[in-house]
């Protein structure tokens, strides 16, 4: 017979990806990670036994649960699911999937709706980090329609304001590992940061780019592939987190001036890949580090060095995000936040072999 769980498929951000309910899940990691490769298709191109998308942004998993920390109402563990390898990483953690965390624990009955918001506090399991998002529920009752239309998404919906506290040292404990706020890699000055998720950023003409090419332009250079993964192993030395040949972080960045209005350019790979849009904790690393002298960001940036706004360019628009410094600490980000929207796509069940 076969196995069968409930699901809602959401649209979190720029991502897609099945909300499931830790208490249906294993407990154990390892049996874990093989019901997600059954979840989502993986080991096939267009994970065609499963719900994946055949993308790294539609092949995502948001499990969600009670939780038991007196500081959270949910916890929330992010997976990125393979696509052609039969491989799940529970070491990053995805920003825009977090955008559909509350109202799933609201429809699900694990977080309590109010009228017209609720704020939900969410713990992620994959940092440790606490999370507010304040959902619109009019009535009492999620509210998926609205006029907020962030960058990626192809139509407008209900604002998420969410804020993300007590960012740095997400997955190492320092905002920056390597005790510097540079360091050199191949001779490349880069910056190794560890503010949502771990990041090095580059400057996109040290690698002989512009930083304003199409995601297909530099999936399209193999030889820039290439560079970037030397790059981003040896900066997963530096950054204290060994060998991350098999995992996503950190996440290599391209960085540029700005051109089309905004503080700074971006191109964030995922990381073999360039993403069509920009990762929410990409984007709170690039915000953070904008705003430090010395790096790699703050020398591209137009923004003022005590800017609480910053506008990230991207190959899909912008990203705006809100950094709150705790005082007299240039180096201790206080809170970041942005706006994201969500939406309920189907709501089932996900029958396994």
């Amino acid at each position: 017979m076969s196995q069968a769980i409930s699901c809602i498929i959401m649209r979190g951000g720029t991502s897609r990806g099945p909300y499931l309910k830790l208490s249906e899940l294993p407990a154990n990691r390892d049996d874990c990670a093989l019901m997600l490769q059954k979840i989502m298709g993986s080991g096939h191109e267009l994970q065609l036994d499963g719900i994946g998308g055949g993308n790294s942004l539609t092949s995502k998993v948001a499990m969600v649960g009670v939780s038991t920390d007196p500081a959270a109402d949910v916890d929330y563990l992010f997976a990125q699911v393979g696509i052609k390898e039969r491989s799940v990483d529970f070491s990053p953690n995805c920003g825009n999937m977090l955008a559909g965390v509350a109202p799933f624990a609201i429809e699900t009955g694990m977080a309590a709706a109010a009228s017209p918001v609720t704020l939900v506090r969410i713990r992620n399991l994959n940092t440790g980090k606490i999370i507010h998002a304040q959902v619109s529920t009019p009535n009492g009752q999620v509210s998926y329609e609205g006029e907020a239309l962030i960058s990626g998404a192809p139509n407008p919906a209900a604002p998420i304001k969410l804020t993300f506290l007590d960012v740095q040292g997400a997955k190492t404990g320092r905002l920056f590992p390597t005790g510097r706020v540079t360091d050199s890699i191949d001779n490349i000055s880069v910056t190794c940061i560890d503010a949502a998720t771990p990041c090095v950023l580059i400057r996109a003409r040290d690698l002989g780019k512009t930083g304003y090419e199409s995601p297909a332009e530099l999936d399209g250079d193999t030889v820039l592939l290439a560079r970037i993964e030397h790059i981003r192993r040896q900066a997963g030395q530096l950054m204290g987190m060994g060998d991350v040949s098999h995992q996503v972080i950190p996440k290599p960045v391209l960085l540029a001036a700005a051109r089309d209005g905004g503080d700074i350019h971006a191109r964030y790979f995922v990381p073999h890949s360039c993403h069509k849009a920009l990762a929410v904790t990409g984007g709170i690393a690039i915000a953070s580090a904008c705003g430090i002298e010395g790096t790699v960001a703050a020398g591209l940036t137009s923004a003022a060095p005590a800017s609480a706004t910053i506008r990230i360019e991207h190959p899909s628009g912008m990203l705006e995000l809100e950094v709150c410094k705790a005082g007299g600490d240039d180096h201790r980000i206080a809170a970041v936040s942005l706006l994201r929207t969500a939406r309920k796509i189907l709501s089932g069940t996900i029958f396994l072999p």
